[in-house]
């Protein structure tokens, strides 16, 4: 593995440091292969943190990219652009699609979504919270309180903070947001009795947010029966159901969206990572009716949608449907996890599709990590791996990644649990 002299110097010396950086320096890439700036090759099982959905370098990306960069970049949201409009259409389309469990499509509501385009998951999450509370003013007496999952993440603003449900990221940095409070995920008792009588800190509750598998807190997957009664509780009380697939949408999971494998329809979906491949763009959608609450000059965002933002969230989603990525994503998923299974010290695998946890029974994931990238450092490729705590690793490779690599992940994989246990 390699980063450059300089590279290393500049960060330490001038970049805030929020990250603990590992020693490499990635340089290009392609599929599911990234090379650093030694020459050397690693398989990603990481994909910018679940971003780069479509894989490095996807030929359609590009071109889009580079068409639009010889347009014009930004221009503002008070006027109308390319690509934002049909971005929105396809959105719309994808979130009105009906699977089964496994995410096989089959059929479609005729629900009509409107999109809101930010930057980021964090800044889709602050716009669903807009909308839940816009809701709870309109119809439940003024309600505010939004009640989230224990071991939830939302984003690292205030305000998303106060609804991750993980102690750790509040540290330092209250007095948080009040209006929040969280319950353990999959306990539907819990979860009543936080709505019919909410903590003080989160008051009359409008809005229940939930992710359909916690990505930061450990891959922890909601039963697909507590999200269908949550989202009969939450239209039986009128309460905004607002589901979070910044890390589980856009096929991650086999299905467009995460939450169709339980059969059921939320109110509002905030939106990020994988929907234009890792190039920074974010959403919020909501049901037409939800989404008519705000008006002009309740929320804005500068850079949001901008014409290089969509060019690329629509290169990339039409990619996706193109290449049938859903079912590729269903098929090698399944692979994934079943290699996983097999490995020496792993006790269970979660997860759906490419969103998949290793428990460990040892607290080797950190040193699995490094040594993952020392690999490269022997001609063989490394792996960009990612561990959460020090017994679990998570995956989330580029949906375009193989069996075969897979394959060769899960061999060089099984030589370093067995050196490090």
């Amino acid at each position: 593995m390699f980063a450059s002299k300089d590279a290393v110097e500049l960060d330490e010396s001038y970049v805030i440091h929020t990250y603990g950086r590992l020693p490499v320096e990635f340089v290009s890439g392609s599929g599911a292969v990234l090379k650093d700036a030694g020459g050397n090759e690693y398989l990603d099982f990481l994909a910018g943190i679940g971003s780069v959905s479509m894989g490095h370098a996807h030929p359609a990306l590009v071109e889009a990219l580079c068409a639009q960069a010889h347009k014009v970049w930004q221009v503002g949201n008070y006027y109308h652009e390319e690509n934002r409009g049909e971005l929105a259409r396809l959105l719309s389309e994808l979130l009105s699609t009906k699977t089964d469990e496994r995410g096989v499509p089959v059929g479609a509501t005729d629900t009509t979504w409107k999109t809101f385009f930010a930057n980021t998951g964090a800044e889709a999450n602050e716009g669903a919270f807009k909308l839940a509370r816009r809701w709870g003013e309109r119809n439940l007496g003024g309600a505010t309180g939004i009640v989230s999952a224990r071991m939830s993440f939302h984003g690292r603003t205030l305000a998303t903070l106060s609804a991750t449900g993980q102690d750790v990221f509040h540290k330092s940095f209250g007095p948080l947001p009040a209006g929040f409070c969280s319950v353990p995920l999959n306990d539907y008792d819990a979860l009543v009795a936080a709505i019919d009588a909410p903590p003080a800190e989160c008051g009359a509750v409008c809005a229940v947010i939930l992710e359909c598998i916690q990505g930061e807190g450990g891959v922890w997957p909601a039963d697909l029966d507590y999200l269908r009664a949550v989202s009969k509780l939450c239209h039986e009380r009128g309460l905004m159901l607002v589901i979070d697939e910044v890390q589980t949408g856009f096929f991650r999971t086999g299905a467009p969206f995460s939450f169709q494998r339980a059969g059921i329809e939320p109110d509002i979906v905030s939106m990020a990572k994988g929907i234009a491949g890792g190039f920074p763009t974010g959403a919020v959608a909501a049901r037409a009716e939800v989404a008519d609450l705000l008006v002009p000059g309740d929320h804005g965002s500068t850079f949001g949608g901008n014409p290089l933002a969509a060019a690329a969230g629509r290169a990339c989603v039409q990619a996706m449907l193109q290449e049938g990525i859903g079912a590729h994503v269903r098929e090698v998923g399944e692979y994934l996890a079943e290699r996983l299974a097999q490995l020496p010290h792993v006790v269970e695998v979660r997860g759906a599709g490419l969103m998949r946890g290793a428990q460990l029974d040892v607290p080797i994931a950190t040193p699995l990590v490094d040594e993952g990238l020392a690999l490269a450092s022997n001609g063989s490729y490394g792996l960009v791996l990612n561990h959460i705590g020090d017994s679990i690793l998570r995956f989330l490779p580029p949906l375009v990644v193989t069996r075969e690599q897979i394959d060769q992940m899960a061999t060089s994989l099984e030589g370093l649990i067995r050196k490090l246990a």
